[in-house]
């Protein structure tokens, strides 16, 4: 991984391509159990090493992916938000894209996760032209779904569904609940 490029800014937050000086941060954020209380997993440091660069791979490609979020006045990596496809063929089409972040617990509470997600729902609608985004969390995930109303998302109900990826082991993390946002929508409520 090389320089950072700075993809989005908002007043307090910048959302770049990832460095390898990120990485202590994102094996922190992957293996810390709070943030991952609603994930069947952590992942180990080789793991969180692996998939760091695969994420710029994701944006290159895509022309979007999950932006390491960092504080622009102090230049330190708190977390990542962006967009994905949502890839689960058995529920949703290909083309379906999802809005996801995750930040370091230390910065949970200062509305970053909502900052850096209206900058990532806007760059998906005005810059890469989605007619919708999706996201989606455990049913109990209050902190997400709290997000998710914040930005402006709906819950849709009929789309809620089991996560065909978390184990048996798990059935409390299996519920997910879709909240959804779509560009005619969300210009509306922005107003002229």
């Amino acid at each position: 991984m090389t320089g950072a490029r700075v993809v989005l800014q908002t007043e307090r937050l910048l959302l770049r391509t990832w460095v390898s000086s990120d990485r202590h941060l994102f094996r922190e954020i992957n293996a810390d159990p709070k943030v991952m209380e609603f994930f069947p997993f952590r992942r180990s440091h080789d793991e969180a090493d692996a998939l760091l660069p695969k994420l710029n791979q994701m944006i290159e490609d895509n022309g979007f992916g999950l932006f390491c979020v960092e504080l622009r006045d102090e230049a330190e990596p708190i977390g990542f938000c962006g967009l994905s496809y949502a890839n689960m063929p058995d529920i949703f089409p290909k083309e379906v894209v999802e809005i996801g972040w995750r930040l370091a617990t230390r910065y949970w509470g200062n509305g970053y996760a909502t900052e850096a997600a209206r900058a990532v729902l806007e760059f998906g609608f005005m810059e890469k032209s989605l007619d919708a985004v999706l996201a989606f969390a455990v049913a109990e995930n209050r902190r997400s779904t709290a997000v998710m109303e914040r930005i402006g998302m709906q819950r849709i109900e009929a789309m809620d569904f089991d996560h065909p990826r978390v184990p048996d082991t798990h059935p409390h993390l299996k519920r997910h609940v879709v909240y959804a946002a779509t560009r005619d929508a969300w210009q509306a409520q922005r107003g002229p």
